[in-house]
């Protein structure tokens, strides 16, 4: 460990979060709160109405909305706020669009408002204040049934109220040591005292999912895929937070937060989104209730934020697939990844010099094996000034980069939030001038310790800052900068050694006077934003951005992909890999992976070995490692384990035409690429716990062996309706159910679904680009009616021309009655490709069958159908079609 990461260490003192105590202080009962049903209004666009505090008398305002596509939105805030409370910008694409909602029933105490979708009707009870959400009569969510609505209003500083008989007592029921213990006007973390100008502001409510009992979602923890009751123990924390080496099964937030939680059960979905950046805590209890005389589950979600309003969104389905657009709707879908991303990359803390690059670099030839991208970490840079290069070790970076290009591949650079204080230092100085730097609670620029020592830190959360830092990717200012480097934003929870959990202080001031409670989550989120867009910008519009960030909120798909941070390199950590991966994909970032081998120490040469055999078929595949570790090249392990790791990347390679084309269904559809297994079998129950196996699109069944010297593994193949294949031999699988296959440490068990088609390349090349002219095969995998279908997306893998001028191919395949035919997907869709098909292997449950090949042509300027065929189609009389190599193209 390095005398940062010991200081890092040190400085985590143990906290029991005042939020917490304060909201605990109000147990399940009665609400407090009722409604003012002379108050209610109706709009185009809402129902508004008052809710009142019995005791403090404080008026909160709900507004109620319905959005297109089965969503509603309640909104709580004070009525008349000392101040405006903090209401979470930029995550929402836009305004979403509203329908009108309707008073259906009104009588004495209860208020019915139906939508404009007939099956959803609310169910507001005005005391005690309660809103029900029912779908065609049966009651879905509730929200407050436990009275645990929550709101801690603006006041003044106890030494500005004016004294009267209700300030009086207030206080003697409420001592200064009373106030101290619950943190509310001030609090303390170790040596760090955190000062709240605005004093105590949490909010939070409880919401009852009926007929639930498994609930998923809310990272980013070192948790199980099912999250747990936390009845009798903590609760889920969302805090990004600095966490070198986190421990397993923990709820305390690591570096990103996505709070979004979705329950299930085999004939419904739904889903909350609570729009929150302050700290967040979520309590989750799962009982039996009875209901027409049986016992069903019901559980109950509190949520509590330090502060803001309550924002909440009820994603109402009824499909987990329904789910991921409706969240879609509202924070965007995955940005389409330029294709050299998908490819392996190698990463180190940290590559020496240029003679060290180009090293690595030619071991990957040398050995064999596909790469697309080499990283620098933070040594690469002059004294840890980001945006400059080491003139030592790095004298050429733009010849590195020429050097690079020629091999076909791509350089990644870090690029951290925090800024060395040194005046001369140009990056530095300018952002001083301007006051683009988080302000303390005295007005001054907040310093605290990182990389290079003392540091400032950039505000992106303002809009000005954000321009001027996208600015600053531009070829002219970064010197020595190409069009092959692209960028990685680390340590932007925003870690702060020696800070109150590594992080920023809580009372630090942000653009327009925020608190920085107000916008933590948010502050990794807005540099991966301002990152992605200056790298748009210095193309001038042109090419595709590639942005890995730690740190991450909802709407983070939009700029990038993340990963899950400071593993280690022990069996654990690989197992616990895939819920975490799992988790961050139903949240909307499919674009996510795990360090290959562990960041920190040194993993053993099986767990290497099978940790690259799982990121192979995991969206973001990156082997990484600490500067502590030992030198860890896919070489390094003997010969033996080379060849298996070769393997792993160049099926990986291979399977690149599949794995992009989830890509863009994630981009334009919003599903995610790694699918838990209850996503794609809703109804099987067996199904909703599974964490050691997953989907990888429809298609593929992948089961990584997360097992030391592991001779079998149990694999659940869900539905007894369902065919499953061997996919690299490709024979069926005799038996359904829970199955134990043998394994070696070869290659781990993948099967591809009958009833699917997955496009592949013929053979891998040195990097995505070497791959272009590699022609492409079919694995058709039939089903119980011999039927299979399949996509495949093509474009130029790089800029957005597929979206301003709709270039790109996109083809479905259907077998059906024996016939293996083409048609197109998109009717706008313009791309000219030289394209070749040169395998089709079928599987069926009777081994291998002829069958004809046709193609749907259209005289169109649309080129490289797959099965366009100029002979008449041939009766196919064993498992590989092979035509006469040549290029097919359409006539003008």
């Amino acid at each position: 460990m390095t005398e940062n990461e010991k200081q890092k260490e040190v400085w985590r003192p143990k906290i029991i979060f005042s939020l917490d105590r304060r909201q605990k202080l109000l147990h399940p009962g009665k609400s407090l709160y009722r409604v003012l049903l002379d108050s209610v209004t109706l709009s185009d666009e809402s129902v508004k109405f008052q809710i009142i505090h019995e005791e403090n008398k404080v008026l909160l305002q709900v507004e109620i909305y319905e959005i297109e596509g089965n969503i509603f939105r309640l909104k709580i805030d004070e009525a008349s706020p000392l101040r405006a409370r903090y209401k979470v910008p930029d995550v929402l694409i836009k305004e979403p669009t509203t329908q009108r909602l309707f008073i259906s029933h009104k009588e004495a105490g209860i208020l019915v408002l139906s939508s404009a979708n007939e099956d959803y009707k609310l169910q507001v009870t005005a005391n005690p204040f309660q809103v029900e959400l029912q779908s065609k009569g049966e009651t879905v969510m509730s929200m407050n049934s436990n009275g645990l609505l929550y709101f801690e209003h603006l006041q003044p500083p106890p030494s500005d109220r004016k004294p009267t008989a209700q300030n009086e007592e207030a206080a003697s029921d409420s001592s200064k040591e009373k106030q101290e213990d619950l943190g509310l006007w001030q609090e303390k973390f170790g040596s760090f005292l955190d000062i709240k100008a605005h004093g105590p502001t949490s909010v939070g409510v409880d919401f009852s999912l009926h007929g639930y009992e498994h609930v998923y979602g809310i990272p980013q923890h070192t948790e199980t895929l099912l999250l747990k009751n936390t009845s009798d123990g903590d609760a889920y924390r969302l805090y990004n937070l600095d966490i070198f080496g986190h421990k397993i099964h923990d709820k305390t937030g690591i570096y990103g937060s996505v709070p979004l939680l979705l329950a299930h059960k085999p004939n419904r979905t739904s889903g909350i989104f609570w729009l929150n950046s302050s700290e967040t805590l979520v309590d989750i209890s799962t009982k039996a209730v009875t209901a027409k005389q049986r016992a069903v589950p019901l559980t109950d979600v509190r949520w509590m934020s330090e502060s803001g309003i309550i924002d909440v969104f009820l994603l109402m389905g009824p499909t987990a697939f329904d789910i991921f657009k409706q969240f879609a709707q509202l924070t965007g879908t995955q940005a389409l990844p330029p294709l050299f991303s998908l490819g392996y990359h190698q990463c180190r803390w940290n590559y020496e010099d240029e003679q060290d690059v180009k090293a690595v670099d030619a071991g990957f030839d040398a050995h064999d094996i596909p790469y697309d991208v080499i990283w620098l970490d933070i040594e690469h840079t002059d004294g840890k000034r980001y945006f400059t290069w080491d003139k030592q070790k790095f004298q050429n970076p733009r010849k590195m980069q020429e050097h690079l290009r020629k091999k076909k591949r791509k350089l990644v650079v870090i690029v951290d939030p925090h800024i060395k204080v040194d005046p001369s230092y140009t990056l530095y100085a300018q952002a001083k001038e301007k006051g683009y730097f988080v302000k303390d609670r005295n007005g001054k620029d907040f310093e605290g310790i990182c990389w290079p020592g003392s540091s400032c830190y950039l505000d992106f959360t303002n809009p000005e800052v954000r321009k001027w830092y996208a600015d600053q990717f531009a070829f002219k200012t970064y010197k020595a900068s190409t069009n092959i480097l692209f960028v990685w934003n680390d340590m932007n929870e925003p870690s702060v050694f020696k800070g109150a959990e590594l992080t920023m202080q809580k009372d630090a001031v942000h653009y327009n006077n925020w608190e920085h409670r107000e916008v933590h989550n948010l502050y990794g989120f807005y540099q991966h934003m301002a990152t992605a867009e200056g790298l748009i910008r210095r193309s001038s519009g042109k090419e595709r951005p590639f942005v890995l960030a730690r740190s991450f909120f909802a709407g983070s798909q939009k700029y990038g992909a993340v990963w899950t941070g400071d593993n280690t390199a022990e069996w654990s950590y690989l197992k616990i890999s895939i819920p975490m991966l799992l988790t961050i994909n139903m949240a909307g970032i499919s674009f996510c992976g795990a360090d290959v081998g562990g960041f920190i120490g040194d993993p053993e040469p099986e767990l290497l070995v099978r940790w690259y055999q799982a990121g192979a078929y995991q969206p973001f595949f990156r082997g990484h490692s600490n500067m502590e570790s030992k030198r860890r090249e896919p070489w390094l392990f003997g010969e033996k384990n080379t060849q298996i790791i070769r393997r792993a990347i160049k099926e990986r390679y291979v399977l690149l035409p599949y794995l992009y084309t989830l890509f863009y269904r994630a981009h334009t559809a919003a599903e995610p690429v790694m699918r838990s297994l209850w996503i794609e079998f809703p109804g099987k129950m067996e199904t909703f716990d599974v964490e050691n196996e997953y989907m990888l699109g429809n298609a593929l069944l992948v089961h990584p062996v997360t097992e030391k010297e592991a001779k079998t593994v149990t694999v659940l193949f869900p539905g007894s309706e369902e065919i499953w294949y061997d996919f690299r031999k490709f024979k069926r699988m005799e038996d359904a159910g829970t199955v134990k296959i043998p394994v070696t440490l070869e290659n781990i068990p993948v099967f591809q679904r009958g009833g699917t088609v997955i496009p592949l390349k013929t053979t891998a090349g040195k990097s995505t680009e070497w791959m272009i002219d590699i022609s492409y095969e079919l694995h058709v995998a039939l089903d119980t009616e011999a039927c299979a279908v399949g996509e495949l997306y093509v474009d130029d893998g790089h800029s957005f021309q597929y979206l301003h001028k709709k270039q790109f191919l996109y083809r479905k395949f259907t077998f059906h009655k024996n016939v293996l035919s083409s048609s197109r997907q998109h009717l706008e869709c313009l791309y000219f490709l030289r394209f070749s098909l040169e395998h089709v292997s079928q599987g069926t449950d009777q081994g291998i069958k002829p069958f004809l090949v046709q193609s749907s042509l259209s005289r169109s300027r649309e080129l490289g159908l797959i099965l366009m065929c100029p002979f008449q189609p041939e009766i196919l009389n064993a498992s590989v079609w092979k035509p006469k190599p040549h290029n097919y193209s359409l006539p003008k």
